[in-house]
């Protein structure tokens, strides 16, 4: 008398109970049940690196004139910066652009009116505390665009290698669970595959402020907490 083994495939979530059907044919080994369980870890850190991008936009009658007044202020934001301590390796130009500037009439060929001139740095900030009051600084020393911060760890692998662990757990759990409802054991896992990480980077926010007044406070940026995610795909045998 032949015998047949149950399939199981369910994909989890992390925090889901529901399971998902298999959508190829069943997974058969030659000595048990294979289940295929998902899952995602998470740990949390807080966020030791600010990401700020800082630049300079101007205007002027000509192309020459434009450049010259933005070369000026950027030079002097670029001399703040250095002041304040940031390292040099910690400033990267992101762009710089040049670009004529229309005046529109209906029936009318359009008339260049004047050049606009834009140049941005890309500024990695380690402590974070600080980076609001340099803002300012640059500000003053003419910077009319800020955008960011984008919040990162700045060494995230031990704080990955933690959400690895608990989506194993989380994932032997959920196997222990759907073996024991149909009568089987957890033998032993047979692959583990990576398919996706969160380092817990924020994604770049919007442009945050144009030139302002100053004001008696500096900016406050606060770090909050990260979260870094992994997600799992882990075969168990099952008999």
């Amino acid at each position: 008398m032949r015998s047949s083994f149950l399939f199981l495939a369910p994909a989890l979530l992390l925090g889901a109970a529901s399971a998902v059907s298999a959508q190829t044919a069943p997974l058969i080994a030659p000595d048990g049940t294979l289940l295929d369980v998902s899952a995602e870890g998470h740990t949390t850190r807080v966020p030791d690196v600010a990401t700020i991008r800082a630049g300079v936009t101007t205007q002027g009658q000509t192309a020459a004139a434009a450049l010259a007044e933005n070369s000026a202020r950027m030079t002097r934001v670029l001399a703040a910066l250095k002041k304040a301590g940031v390292a040099v390796r910690d400033i990267r130009t992101a762009n710089v652009s040049l670009s004529p500037q229309y005046r529109y009439a209906d029936g009318q060929a359009p008339v260049i009116t004047g050049y606009q001139a834009s140049n941005s740095v890309s500024v990695r900030f380690r402590d974070i505390a600080k980076s609001g009051a340099i803002l300012d600084v640059l500000v003053g020393e003419g910077a009319n665009q800020i955008d960011g911060p984008n919040l990162s760890i700045d060494q995230p692998d031990a704080a990955l290698d933690e959400a690895r662990v608990s989506a194993v757990k989380i994932a032997r759990a959920r196997a222990e669970l759907y073996a024991k409802a149909a009568g089987l054991t957890v033998a032993r896992i047979v692959s583990i595959s990576e398919s996706g990480s969160n380092d817990g980077a924020s994604p770049a926010p919007p442009l945050v402020f144009m030139a302002r007044a100053k004001a008696a406070d500096s900016t406050p940026i606060a770090a909050g907490e990260a979260e870094v995610s992994v997600n799992l795909t882990v075969r168990f045998l099952l008999k």
